[in-house]
């Protein structure tokens, strides 16, 4: 983040060079435009007179071209110097960031080059369905001869169709869906029914008191709702009262607020993802934005392994030299670290619960062993490396 606080300052001034320059450059056109208009003035003047031209007029010619020829090579040297500050951008971009980024990946990665390929590319599609470019994501299919099965699509197509309804203020797609999956959405205690509900009552409160009556009539749905959104409902009901005298000044105005639209779309988005097994996020929107966390702390490490050539630290495939924080928003599922090896459990090196209680890796396990027993490194108990049982976290 250094990094690009470095080039933004950079960028910062550039912009108002850009505007002081502007201002500048209108003024000083403005002031020469009247000067030249006063004088143009007086030389017509002085033709309709008939009179010849003066010395004095003369001189004000020569003085006129002379301060328009110095505003003009003002105005270019002030064009340079952006010039130069805009040069200066490029160069904090070259030297605040390593345009050569392929080293902090390991060659392996790459050997089943084609493999590789076709899951990146099911990757990118993936977030185009979810972001909602279904035409972009179907011409990249077609392109790239990746055969999309309508199963994967049709979640993807629902969720958008939905969405794009709810952003033209269209609640009855959502609540049809909600009303259709009300058992699975209250076990994963969703509120999304309520809300959708919640919002159709507040848009015929808008309506002021002609929708009075169908307001109150619309009321019934909270009945299967009133145990968990007593509260709600009540300030909803209690509404009704300004109803005639507008709700726009009345201690209910935050009713009308835009903003529940947008908390609608968020809650639809969420619980409709956890319903149909989606992530919120595509896979690959998280993994670019871990990736920019983790870049710029890569590139470190990799230019210390290269300073103090030691380049066998990073061998592993599906290893990192060093942890990286990526904040609690990317963890999504426990992680045990052996206190042994201080090295990060895998499928292929499991956690293994000994007799005495304590956990180790496998690997680990396999080093302590001496002439077919295992000592316990954390208390002098002895067992039998057998008796050793993996655990699932």
């Amino acid at each position: 983040m250094e990094q690009c606080a470095c080039v933004e300052r950079e960028l910062d001034k550039v912009l108002q060079k850009f505007l002081t320059y502007g201002q500048h450059c209108e003024q000083s056109l403005e002031e020469l435009l009247h000067y030249v208009g006063q004088l143009r003035a007086e030389l017509a003047s002085a033709a309709l007179q008939g009179t010849p031209l003066s010395a004095t007029l003369s001189l004000v010619m020569s003085q006129c071209c002379r301060k328009i020829k110095d505003t003009v090579q003002k105005l270019a040297s002030d064009h340079k110097d952006i010039h130069s500050s805009v040069s200066r951008v490029g160069k904090a971009i070259d030297r605040n960031f390593d345009s050569e980024i392929c080293g902090v990946v390991s060659d392996a990665v790459w050997d089943a080059r084609e493999q590789q390929q076709q899951i990146l590319q099911m990757a990118i599609v993936e977030h185009l369905y979810q972001q909602g470019m279904l035409s972009v994501a179907e011409e990249l299919c077609q392109e790239s001869t990746l055969n999309v099965d309508l199963d994967f699509k049709q979640p993807f197509l629902e969720l958008n169709r939905i969405l794009e309804a709810l952003h033209e203020h269209d609640l009855g797609p959502a609540l049809e869906w909600a009303v259709s999956h009300r058992q699975r959405l209250l076990e994963l205690n969703s509120s999304l029914e309520f809300k959708l509900h919640r919002l159709h009552f507040i848009r015929l409160l808008a309506g002021g008191p002609e929708k009075q009556l169908e307001a109150l009539s619309y009321a019934r749905h909270f009945q299967p709702f009133a145990q968990l959104h007593q509260r709600e409902i009540q300030v909803m009901m209690g509404s009704l009262v300004y109803l005639r005298l507008g709700l726009e000044k009345s201690p209910y105005c935050h009713l009308l607020d835009n903003s529940h639209w947008a908390e609608i779309c968020e809650t639809f988005t969420r619980d409709a993802c956890s319903l149909l097994g989606l992530s919120v996020e595509s896979p690959l929107s998280v993994s670019f934005a871990s990736g920019c966390v983790a870049l710029p702390v890569l590139m470190n490490i990799k230019a210390v392994i290269e300073q103090r050539q030691c380049t066998g630290v990073w061998s592993h495939k599906d290893e990192l030299p060093i942890e990286i924080e990526l904040g609690m928003k990317c963890w999504y599922h426990s992680v045990f670290a052996c206190p042994i090896l201080r090295q990060q459990t895998s499928d292929s090196n499991p956690p293994i619960k000994l007799i005495c209680g304590h956990v180790i890796s496998r690997d680990a396990l396999n080093k302590l062993i001496n002439g077919g027993k295992l000592k316990c490194p954390y208390c002098p108990m002895e067992q039998n490396p057998a008796d050793g049982k993996r655990i699932i976290f």
